[in-house]
């Protein structure tokens, strides 16, 4: 049998056979909604946190949630991802049967501690005397942190949230360990029936690839145009 030959007969066995594309199609989606639901929560929660330590760092107040902040951010990034799933699964919601949700749960809290630093090194980042213009304007404290502070940190840290999403995409890779049939999982169950890694493995690098690359681009646009609305 010669390499074309060969290589016809790997692809009918990976796509073809028993309708196998579907294992990768299957599991893009499911690996895309577990990470868009990832993001949402990581960002609420990250921002929820960020805002609360930055409060106690500008104004001393807040002092009991900060501690309690400063524990899930040591906690959670100080213990691997995949740890932090595995015991979400099978201690904490054991009793839960849907596991797309343990995985949106699993990876949005340890999104959150990420971007719970990246958003209050934002905040941290602006001067303060705008925070005393927008007092001295009348502003309550929360006013100026929504209409002042925020935006100008938001501008600021956008594109490190971007490239925050791009590492959660990749982290739900690990989504297989708990049973999901994620586009990683579904090409090692093509490779456990073919018996064959090189189709099932390298299609499932080429999508993460190909996705990573139209998110890639569009945080570099992202950035040119923060760049463009400085001048």
């Amino acid at each position: 049998m010669g390499i074309i030959e060969m290589l016809q007969y790997e692809f009918v066995r990976t796509f073809i056979t028993d309708d196998r594309y579907l294992f990768f199609v299957n599991g893009f989606f499911t690996t895309m909604e577990i990470t868009i639901f990832a993001v949402i929560l990581g960002v609420a929660v990250g921002f929820l946190i960020a805002i609360t330590k930055s409060t106690y760092e500008m104004t001393g107040k807040l002092k009991f949630p900060n501690v309690l902040c400063n524990i899930y951010l040591t906690v959670i990034r100080g213990t691997p991802t995949m740890v932090q799933i595995l015991i979400l699964f099978f201690i904490v919601f054991s009793s839960i049967n849907n596991k797309i949700l343990v995985a949106i749960l699993a990876f949005g809290i340890n999104s959150g501690a990420y971007v719970a630093e990246i958003v209050r090194s934002g905040i941290m980042s602006i001067d303060k005397g705008q925070m005393e213009a927008g007092r001295s304007l009348g502003f309550t404290y929360i006013q100026t942190m929504i209409y002042i502070i925020l935006p100008q940190a938001l501008k600021n840290v956008l594109p490190a949230l971007g490239n925050e999403m791009i590492v959660l995409l990749k982290e739900t890779a690990i989504s297989g360990y708990i049973a999901i049939q994620d586009l990683t999982k579904g090409g090692d169950i093509i490779r456990s029936r073919t018996y064959s890694p090189y189709f099932p493995l390298l299609t499932v690098a080429a999508i993460y690839l190909i996705v990573v690359m139209i998110m890639s681009a569009g945080v570099n646009r992202l950035e040119r145009k923060l760049r463009n609305s400085d001048h």
